[in-house]
């Protein structure tokens, strides 16, 4: 995995560079410009509004007491969607503009919740059957007088 972090860490800016000069020599520097600047642009209007709308449902669901496990995986998402909208570059607003779609954050939450186990830990309680209830036999009570501090 680490392997593949500092491969794809070296990768992404080469790829990126490439798609820059490429979509440069077919459109020209101002219009690529102009397309890098207005994918920045309009990814932070598109995170304002979707970041408002899933904490508001986050809060919905956590006034209703339901487990807010979408809500905090559409948080992560638009989170790295900023994140890569940071990032000068096509590839990387690419990504970042389809992680803003909420159809294609359902999807991958969809794929992703599908290998997740979750297990409740809440609602299992654990006590010895034997464990007798109010006075435990064998305690020792200390008075006052029987205590001393070290």
């Amino acid at each position: 995995m680490i392997r593949f972090f500092a491969f794809a860490l070296i990768a992404l800016p080469i790829v990126e560079i490439a798609i820059f000069i490429k979509v440069g020599q077919t459109i020209g520097l101002f219009p690529t410009l102009a397309l890098i600047i207005g994918a920045a642009l309009l990814g932070g209007v598109l995170i304002r509004q979707q970041g408002l709308s899933v904490l508001t449902q986050l809060r919905n669901n956590v006034s209703a007491g339901r487990m807010p496990g979408k809500t905090i995986a559409d948080t992560m998402m638009i989170g790295l969607a900023a994140l890569l909208l940071v990032l000068p570059g096509f590839l990387s607003d690419f990504v970042a503009l389809a992680l803003l779609i909420p159809p294609v954050r359902s999807w991958i939450y969809r794929s992703l919740a599908s290998r997740v186990t979750l297990v409740d830990t809440t609602a299992a309680s654990y006590r010895r059957q034997d464990a007798p209830r109010g006075r435990i036999d064998g305690a020792i009570d200390l008075d006052e007088d029987d205590y001393r501090p070290r």
